[in-house]
């Protein structure tokens, strides 16, 4: 099965779950200090590669904690499992913290990757008239709604004297959007990595322009909020083993895009070069990420994506602000 049909899939199974979730009161999952459950997508190259070499099992071994791993197919899920208390620990875009925050999510900011602003994109197809970002404008364009892409569309319109109501967004998760790409049902298709290298390499997806010099693309490390004021301990290992995995991949990128073949269901080439888009570089949360955050927060609620403004340091621990 493709990642895109196994994506797919576990979209509707989250959709399906988070409907019902919404008609019928939360069932919040009590802290349990003896598991660690960690969330995680196909395209968080470090997580994944941890769970691949089961380092974090080898460093935690000696603190009596069980280690499940839980994979969900995008962000915006993911921190749903995180709000319900369904995982401790988890690795998304800077979007998707956003809106589960203005949707009252109960989350906080614990580490980040330095930017990767080359890792998402607006493809369209090749033999497209589309030539300029000002051509977008009237077209449906596809997206995930709340991921790291959509602040990158918005941006990328506002940088070329467009508005985000200048343009038709079209939501749809990762495995939709390819199959609407392809058949032409969208004019283009905003995305991040792997994707975006296997548009490129298997249909000849052609990059219109990517996030450098509009957007920064930060990652971030999450944590369930109770999790956070207890475990330090357990986020610290977390925080290092991440960094030193991220600088093995950087050394020997071949190696790693071969490990998470398998996971990935992606050919070796199209990894590696989704890889060489990431920096990698793990850093604990400061105030000046918090600050970039917190433009993302305004930009979306000046443009009524999010119900309410927020204030990002709401979500880090009480040492933070």
């Amino acid at each position: 099965m493709s990642v895109f049909n196994q994506y797919r899939r576990q979209f509707a199974t989250a959709s399906l779950a988070l409907a019902a979730a919404l008609v019928a009161p939360a069932t919040l999952a009590e802290y349990n200090p003896k598991l660690l459950r960690i969330g995680f997508q196909k395209s968080a190259s470090v997580l994944s590669l941890l769970k691949a070499q089961g380092t974090v099992e080898k460093q935690l071994a000696g603190k009596g904690l069980e280690i499940k791993w839980v994979e969900f197919p995008a962000g915006p899920q993911l921190l749903e499992g995180l709000n319900v208390g369904s995982i401790d620990f988890g690795y998304v875009g800077e979007a998707p913290p956003i809106f589960a925050q203005a949707a009252g999510a109960n989350f906080v900011y614990v580490g980040y990757e330095l930017p990767a602003p080359a890792a998402e994109a607006v493809l369209v197809p090749k033999a497209s008239p589309i030539r300029s970002v000002t051509d977008l404008k009237g077209k449906k364009i596809g997206l995930n709604k709340g991921s790291n892409v959509h602040y990158l569309l918005v941006k990328l319109l506002e940088k070329h004297g467009l508005k985000y109501s200048d343009v038709q967004p079209v939501f749809l998760p990762p495995a939709d959007a390819r199959a609407a790409f392809e058949r032409g049902a969208i004019d283009a298709w905003v995305i991040w990595e792997p994707f975006q290298s296997a548009a490129e390499k298997q249909i000849d997806a052609r990059i219109l322009a990517d996030g450098q010099g509009v957007v920064y693309n930060h990652a971030f490390f999450l944590a369930e909020r109770e999790f956070a004021e207890k475990r330090a301990d357990v986020i610290r290992i977390l925080f290092d083993e991440a960094h030193k995995l991220g600088q093995q991949i950087k050394k020997d990128t071949r190696a790693a895009a071969a490990q998470l073949t398998t996971l990935q269901g992606l050919d070796p080439a199209v990894i590696e070069q989704a890889l060489n888009r990431y920096n990698l570089s793990v850093r604990p949360i400061d105030d000046a990420v918090l600050a970039e955050q917190q433009k993302l927060a305004d930009t979306f609620y000046d443009l009524k994506l999010i119900p309410k403004a927020i204030q990002v340091k709401d979500a880090t621990l009480p040492a933070r602000r």
